[in-house]
């Protein structure tokens, strides 16, 4: 319950605080008033005047704020301290320390009715039941951030938008994540409201959707207006994941090289910054080049520091997704048994309502470790189970993908019909990806001339890898 300034919340704290102090209510009172008149505002009887209320807080030793409004005297600043406190240790991994913080930020701002520090405690609780996989929770203190700044212009919302998306889309929901990103872009964009923060974090967010429906023209566009925005940010954390998530456009194009140079530029800047969580992601994605590049021992090394990174800071569901690209790296690199064995525990921890993407990515290569050991029947079981997660997350590039591999199958044990239609299937999706479950693309925001068009990020000779 928020404390007030309602005659009856002031009386009882001047008569909680007269009393501690062992005063009389006449002696409260001179030489300005009556104890009359102490006794009648104790009750709740009177609205005192603000020149009574200064008095009477001079009298007792408190502030006159702390008086009229029972907040403690550097309430505010002691909150903002606190924030900062649960930022860091969120940002060093320390995942349910941070989360305590905020809560008790939270409790404490309620009470007092500190309501400039109740949202930022909020999306700080909804970042960490991100972290730890908790994504029911993590939408309701997003949304409860959202509610208390319903009042408040767009760009000072969208950090609590793009949290509702993220929570979205780790549970699968692609379409929706994409629906709310593409609402406030398309919101700012129409209003005016040309925030460089606000806009690069949610073109920032969209590009993983996108990528996952096989929308890849449309995240290659978020990725290059999100570039055109950076030299706006204010923020370097969104620079950071800006080069973060443009390298998934990069990857998807077959530019590893690019698209290693941009996470190192990220991982140089989550060092400077000491995200260690971030730091981690930039491991897991430069394992994933690695692997795309046919590097396997540079790319087992770094997803193994991504997921010892993660684990070690309770993102469960995070370090469970970085364990399916370890995976498929291990298949590949002959170690079968070891593969499926961590796959096949993975899929007792993550389904359809935590991770589908990935947990579609476990079944079918767990579908692919059966072919090569001779089990056809235990095969196509597993890329069914991957069909039909990728189907209710929307996921058209993958959905291709393992149309190809079941249409495959299917043709070598006889079944040629079957195939055929599972390869059809994969051609519709192929074909258009994401057309069938998006709209027309967000507005472009007003960027400086000359910043559109521009290629995306590519080495120089003096950068390294």
């Amino acid at each position: 319950m928020t404390e007030g300034k309602g005659p009856d919340d002031i009386g009882q704290r001047v008569q909680r605080l007269r009393r501690e102090r062992g005063l009389t209510q006449r002696k409260l009172a001179e030489p300005a008033y009556t104890a009359a008149y102490v006794s009648t505002l104790e009750a709740g009887r009177v609205r005192p005047s603000e020149a009574a209320l200064r008095h009477l807080a001079e009298r007792l030793g408190v502030t006159y704020d702390e008086l009229a409004t029972g907040r403690p005297a550097h309430l505010d600043t002691e909150l903002r301290l606190a924030l900062t406190e649960a930022h860091s240790a969120l940002a060093a991994g320390d995942t349910a320390v941070a989360a305590e913080q905020f809560a008790a930020c939270l409790a404490s701002a309620t009470r007092h009715g500190v309501e400039t520090v109740q949202p930022a405690a909020l999306l700080g609780l909804g970042e960490c039941a991100l972290e730890s996989g908790q994504l029911d929770e993590a939408r309701e203190h997003f949304e409860a951030a959202e509610r208390l700044l319903a009042e408040e212009p767009l760009p000072r919302r969208a950090a609590a938008i793009r949290g509702r998306a993220v929570a979205h889309l780790l549970a699968g929901e692609l379409r929706y994540a994409c629906y709310l990103l593409e609402t406030a872009i398309d919101q700012l964009n129409a209003g005016g409201l040309h925030d460089p923060d606000a806009l690069l974090l949610l073109y920032s967010a969209a590009i993983g959707p996108y990528m996952d429906m096989g929308a890849h023209a449309r995240a290659a566009q978020a990725a290059e207006l999100a570039l055109a925005l950076a030299p706006g940010a204010t923020d370097p954390a969104l620079v950071a994941g800006l080069h973060r998530s443009v390298a998934r456009t990069l990857i998807a194009e077959g530019r590893t090289a690019e698209a290693d140079v941009s996470l190192a530029k990220a991982q140089e800047l989550y060092q400077r910054l000491r995200l260690s969580s971030d730091l981690a992601k930039c491991h897991w994605m430069r394992g994933y080049v690695h692997a795309q590049a046919g590097d396997l021992e540079r790319a087992e090394r770094e997803l193994c520091t991504a997921r010892d990174m993660l684990a070690s800071q309770h993102a469960v569901l995070f370090t469970h997704q970085v364990e399916v690209e370890l995976a498929d790296v291990l298949r590949r690199r002959g170690r079968d048994r070891e593969a499926g064995e961590l796959l096949s525990s993975l899929l007792n921890r993550i389904g359809p309502d935590r991770g589908a993407v990935h947990a579609a990515g476990a079944h079918r290569l767990l579908g692919l470790i059966a072919e090569d050991g001779g089990e056809p029947e235990l095969a196509e079981e597993h890329y069914v189970s991957a069909l039909s997660l990728l189907e209710r997350a929307g996921a058209a590039g993958d959905l291709a993908d393992l149309c190809r591999l079941l249409g495959d199958l299917l043709r070598r044990t006889g079944r040629v019909e079957l195939a055929l239609d599972v390869y059809r299937t994969g051609l519709g999706h192929r074909a258009a990806p994401g057309t069938t479950t998006l709209g027309p693309a967000p507005a472009n925001p007003p960027v400086p001339p000359g910043s559109l068009g521009r290629p995306l990020p590519t080495r120089t000779p003096d950068q390294s890898r």
